[in-house]
């Protein structure tokens, strides 16, 4: 499995982005999916798992602000981040897990992972 990450880049506080994660696979639809981020000097943070039916479970810092979702036809798993603080600024991974059922938070959890991308999110 592999996975690219897109669509980091430099916003100002409030503003919105969508990154997305595009995987290989012939059995995407069965992959549990996950959002991660880590900021310099920190370790690598949970914020949001997508299950294989498309439900979320996002991280109490971004629940009211992050949404996640995927596409099966375009193996395809998206994070929408509106009302960006400072505070999200970190290097965003996306995870994949083919085995096991339901979402996890955990980074063990994932066998595979993406490149990251940057979000950087000035005051």
């Amino acid at each position: 499995v592999q996975l690219q990450a897109s669509g980091g880049g430099l916003v100002q506080a409030g503003d919105s982005l969508r990154l997305a994660c595009a995987a290989s696979g012939r059995t995407f639809e069965n992959y549990r999916m996950g959002w991660f981020r880590q900021a310099p000097g920190k370790e690598r943070e949970f914020v949001i798992g997508i299950g294989r039916s498309g439900s979320t479970y996002p991280a109490d810092s971004v629940k009211d602000r992050f949404t996640g979702s995927r596409d099966n036809i375009k193996n395809t798993v998206y994070l929408q981040m509106t009302g960006l603080k400072p505070e999200d600024t970190a290097i965003y991974y996306c995870a994949a897990s083919t085995t096991g059922w339901g979402i996890k938070t955990s980074a063990s959890d994932y066998a595979y992972w993406g490149q990251g991308t940057q979000v950087t999110v000035s005051s």
